[in-house]
């Protein structure tokens, strides 16, 4: 099993399980696969992977980007025109059918032989069937795939609260709640009283202390998903911050 912490999703992306179990958790979502299951994530979110083979197949995944410049020109190719901001579900299982199975193995050749270089040309192609599928399949997706609007200024404090564990630059956490650097850093001491740096810190240390009194956590297993790169780091930061490295603390 491997875990990827952090994952920055900047674009639309669609995942195709091809073998072994893909689990896919967000601050509102947690969402797996198995052989043959497709996930449309939206843009601009942070989440955690976790990849995992089953029954000593090997795991693997097709990843297909959805970048915004090629869907704005499918968007002005097909006239397509959207009047208002996609707000639903931001990640969402797409029921299979014999279309986009036959998709699915068509792209197989193109990742089991990297040698073979795909051209631009083919690529674009592949990305432009797979969004017309998509379409044909749920046409309600026009509204997830062609929504261009910039970012919104989102409830700080709710978007922090659901998602401080993440281990990314303070800029990216500026980015998705549709602020500038200094504007975020502005609105964010006005909301907390603090630094996001310093608050980041003492909000992921306050989790530990809470699931290691309460949860009988061991502190190897929490490090990871409150954001610090190290069992060291954290253990260095908690006894500074409470007095007692993490393996002796107690109720």
């Amino acid at each position: 099993m491997r875990k990827e912490k952090v994952c920055f999703l900047e674009h639309n992306t669609l995942v195709l399980q091809v073998s072994g179990h893909f689990t896919w958790d967000s601050a509102g979502q947690r969402i797996s696969m198995r052989r043959g299951e497709m996930l449309l994530i939206r843009k601009n979110q942070l989440g955690e992977i976790t990849k995992m083979p089953l029954d000593g197949e090997d795991y693997q995944t097709i990843i297909i980007r959805l970048q915004e410049d090629l869907l704005r020109k499918i968007a002005l190719e097909e006239q397509i025109e959207i009047g208002q901001k996609y707000a639903g579900v931001p990640n969402i299982l797409i029921p299979g059918n014999e279309f986009l199975h036959s998709f699915f193995q068509s792209v197989l050749p193109y990742v089991r032989h990297p040698e073979e270089k795909i051209t631009s040309t083919l690529g674009i192609l592949k990305v432009k069937e797979a969004v017309q599928l998509l379409l044909h399949t749920m046409p309600e997706l026009k509204a997830f795939l062609f929504d261009f609007s910039e970012p919104y200024k989102i409830d700080l404090e709710k978007f922090m609260l659901s998602n401080f564990y993440f281990n990314v630059p303070v800029e990216k956490f500026a980015r998705l709640t549709g602020r500038s650097l200094a504007g975020f850093k502005r609105d964010f001491q006005k909301t907390f009283g603090k630094s996001p740096r310093q608050w980041l810190q003492e909000k992921r240390l306050t989790e530990a202390r809470h699931l290691i009194e309460k949860k009988n956590k061991k502190p190897s297993a929490i490090y990871l998903d409150l954001g610090f790169e190290s069992l060291s780091h954290f253990s260095h930061s908690f006894k500074k911050r409470f007095g007692k490295a993490p393996t002796e603390w107690v109720e």
